[in-house]
């Protein structure tokens, strides 16, 4: 099929690096593994940060110039087959795949959209309309996690849905290195910005401060406008325990992954963590904390130990554990590399994908 792909919140063009840019990425190279021509229907960014009907209207209007263009070229070189929407919530709807595709009559598909009820207020509720408009019109909404099919189902419960696992592209991991014996390398990678990120680093931080007593060097993959803030809250562990890496390309993650020994992050609000399968995938034990869409893509005694929310001391303990055991940690990291491989990986996306189009797409295309 030749499908029309469009993210909202930040094009998979966009400059800044983001788990939101990196799965737009990932879903465009599985739909291009399972035949389909993927084009960017449009740049334009309905993003806001903050909720305001001027804002709301302006955006309307941008979009509205994008559908008359979109008709244009639609109409001069014909359209696609489908509209392909990644990631639509309250705080970035989509303001153009809804109408255009219904004026083509083509499948409308959305990917990862959110829903929730206390978003209903105020100057936000337009925009949260729109999302459960294009929901309710969509041929399907794929979900990545249940807690997102859920709420969807809550709100609309006459929508289509079809679940897709959280992937990532396997083929950069390699098997990790032999442990030292003598030190447990800890790894975390994310962006360094206020809000959940933020409540992460500063959980990760207290808990570090409980096995100070243990044999452990911690690398920090990340910057972003938090970094000071986030230094500040590791200010009080030993000098030297920590090395600050700072942002690095994509491409050099996998490498920084191989020399770990266990992925150390406690995941607050997190959607799911595409960070988690990374790790995993470099045969990376997981510490994570019991949360939001975590245990989509960690699987507890597993893959990796998960803690009940917001307690430091079972977090700490879980840390202590993997550190003192270097058989779990081989174990987990087997467990962990073999999950990823062989269950979410850009060809099992891409499967599971042509069979979401077999049964919801292609009737209607």
């Amino acid at each position: 099929m030749k499908i029309a792909f469009y993210a909202p919140l930040k094009s998979p063009d966009h400059p800044v690096p983001s788990g939101d840019r990196q799965m737009a990425r990932l879903l465009i190279e599985a739909l291009r593994l399972g035949g389909h021509d993927i084009g960017i229907a449009s740049q334009l960014r309905s993003f806001s940060r903050e909720a305001s009907d001027e804002q709301l209207s302006s955006l309307r209007a941008e979009a509205d110039l994008e559908v008359r263009r979109l008709r244009h070229l639609w109409r001069t070189e014909g359209p696609p087959d489908a509209w392909f929407c990644y990631h639509p919530y309250y705080k970035a709807p989509d303001l153009i795949g809804p109408r255009i595709s219904a004026e083509f009559s083509i499948p409308y598909i959305t990917a990862e959209t959110s829903y929730s009820y206390r978003r209903n207020v105020g100057a936000r509720k337009p925009a949260q309309d729109d999302v459960a408009a294009g929901a309710r019109h969509a041929a399907v909404n794929i979900c990545f996690t249940q807690r997102d099919r859920e709420g969807l189902e809550e709100a609309m419960p006459g929508g289509r849905y079809a679940m897709l696992a959280p992937f990532i592209d396997v083929a950069p991991f390699h098997e990790p290195r032999q442990a030292d014996a003598d030190m447990c390398r800890l790894l975390a990678v994310a962006m360094m910005r206020p809000g959940d990120k933020m409540a992460s680093y500063r959980m990760l931080a207290k808990a570090l401060a409980l096995v100070v007593d243990l044999p452990w060097r911690m690398s920090i993959v990340g910057d972003g406008p938090a970094r000071a803030d986030v230094q500040e809250a590791f200010a009080s562990l030993p000098a030297g325990r920590l090395d600050w890496l700072g942002e690095k390309e994509p491409g050099a993650i996998a490498e920084i992954l191989a020399r770990g020994d266990v992925y150390v992050w406690p995941g607050c609000g997190e959607a799911y963590g595409l960070s988690y399968l990374e790790a995993q995938a470099a045969g990376l034990p997981v510490v994570a904390q019991r949360t939001a869409g975590v245990p989509e893509v960690v699987r507890d005694r597993e893959t990796g130990l998960l803690t009940a929310a917001g307690d430091v001391d079972l977090f700490a303990a879980a840390i202590r554990c993997l550190i003192s055991d270097r058989g779990l940690r081989t174990l987990f990291g087997a467990s962990a590399r073999r999950f990823v491989v062989e269950q979410r990986s850009l060809q099992a996306a891409a499967t599971r994908l042509g069979d979401i189009f077999k049964d919801f797409v292609e009737e209607t295309a």
